[in-house]
């Protein structure tokens, strides 16, 4: 499944494909460092501990240099051909940051710590701000998954920026299948036991409820009867590039909310 085919059985998504794409040109123009990738061995005892990369060693991450690819991204944009409002909103954002320079660094640093900032786009920034930090944290992010220890992770947030997981997918193996959670920040993937939700915090094994979309065959939605969170989830192999985007499957977040179940995983996207 392409994301072109996906978008034309799916036309209402359009707009935002189109968003994206000119997002992801933008970064693609911008030059800038990679966050520097550490010792692992010196990561190993708070990884089994379950603190996330980011919250033990923020210092790999390039305050000033990510300030400056905010910026390139925000001049990129400005001069792309983008419909109103994003257009606006984007203006509006790069005004903010040039008229007040302390303001940037203070959004950066909100973002990282997953914390509000006074802007007039917060939404906006939290989007563009994940698709640089993700872009920053490339090269990192590959080695990080090449060293650790997947099985040792089965915490309820990602590995990484501990934020809470926005889809999952069920994989099949030889001696069943697993459920691999991912999240809507960054992008990383990991294990997490079958049964059981990972919004509950008392963490009984009970089994989550399945509410199946019409027309969607590999999607359905996974909800915990005790708390009404939910789940999206992609049960399906070879499209995972378009099935755990997030934002290519908001029609089930709004179905889920229409039937009173709520969205406890960190989401880039508001409805």
């Amino acid at each position: 499944m392409t994301l072109e085919m996906w978008i034309s059985t799916h036309p209402y998504l359009r707009p935002l494909g189109a968003f994206q794409a000119q997002v992801g040109k933008a970064l693609n123009r911008i030059s800038g460092k990679c966050a520097q990738i550490p010792d692992w061995n010196l990561y190993a005892d708070d990884y089994k501990d379950g603190l996330p990369l980011l919250h033990c060693a923020p210092a790999l991450i390039d305050g000033v240099e990510l300030e400056k690819m905010v910026a390139s991204l925000l001049k990129q944009l400005a001069a792309m051909p983008l419909p109103e409002p994003l257009k606006r909103e984007c203006l509006e954002l790069r005004a903010q940051f040039q008229s007040r320079a302390e303001l940037l660094r203070q959004a950066v640093v909100a973002l990282m710590c997953n914390e509000d900032c006074p802007l007039s786009q917060p939404g906006l920034f939290r989007l563009l701000g994940w698709a640089i930090l993700a872009h920053h944290l490339h090269a990192l992010l590959a080695s990080f998954e090449n060293w650790r220890d997947e099985e040792s992770w089965l915490q309820r947030y990602c590995p990484v920026c501990g934020s809470g997981p926005s889809m999952s997918q069920l994989v099949s193996m030889e001696n069943g299948r697993r459920r691999v959670l991912i999240c809507g920040c960054c992008g990383t993937g990991w294990p997490f036991r079958r049964m059981g939700c990972p919004f509950c915090e008392n963490g009984n094994d009970h089994r989550l409820s399945v509410l199946a979309v019409e027309g969607e065959r590999e999607l359905r939605i996974d909800y915990c009867n005790s708390g009404s969170g939910y789940l999206k989830t992609y049960d399906g192999k070879g499209s995972e590039s378009v099935m755990l985007a997030d934002w290519t499957s908001l029609h089930l977040d709004l179905l889920a909310q229409d039937r009173g179940l709520r969205r406890l995983a960190t989401s880039l996207y508001a409805l």
